[in-house]
């Protein structure tokens, strides 16, 4: 079947059998390797993506699903200079292994654009669909937060 995507703000056109993964699509077709696959059942997050600005698992997405949609993966984030989250998450820490990194980054993004000011209580529950085998949750959790004081200052907003 004939799909169109918007990734990382180009458009595409792909064939794909019907039944192919977003996830393999943007690993093995686009060469877009920083969606990690980690568990394929949505548990672990490593596969998380921005599909017209929200987070989804892309394990378990069809790409058919996707069609006329606005991929963003962990490549595509950064415009010019790294993204608030990434550099936040350099800062404090944040990636011990970097397996689920992407993932914890891309969950963190949508969840800033939601809710610009988050308590630790709703940035770890947004977090909650992505695992960290290192344990790396305190300093996620701080790089969320610096991250969202940051964003808040570019824009201008109190923190």
């Amino acid at each position: 079947m004939k799909i169109d995507l918007t990734i990382n703000q180009t458009p595409h056109s792909f064939e794909v059998e019907p039944r192919t993964l977003l996830v393999d699509l943007l690993r093995d077709t686009c060469h877009l390797t920083g969606t990690h696959v980690g568990c394929d059942t949505s548990q672990c997050g490593c596969c998380t993506v921005l599909k017209d600005g929200v987070s989804i698992k892309s394990c378990t997405t069809l790409a058919a699903q996707a069609d006329s949609c606005a991929i963003t993966t962990i490549e595509g984030l950064a415009q010019g200079e790294l993204h608030p989250v990434q550099v936040a998450f350099a800062q404090c820490h944040a990636l011990q292994c970097g397996f689920c990194t992407p993932g914890m980054i891309m969950s963190s993004v949508d969840l800033l654009q939601k809710n610009p000011n988050p308590s630790d209580e709703e940035i770890m529950e947004a977090l909650e669909g992505n695992l960290c085998r290192c344990t790396g949750y305190v300093n996620i959790v701080a790089a969320v937060r610096q991250a969202a004081q940051q964003m808040q200052k570019r824009v201008g907003a109190p923190s």
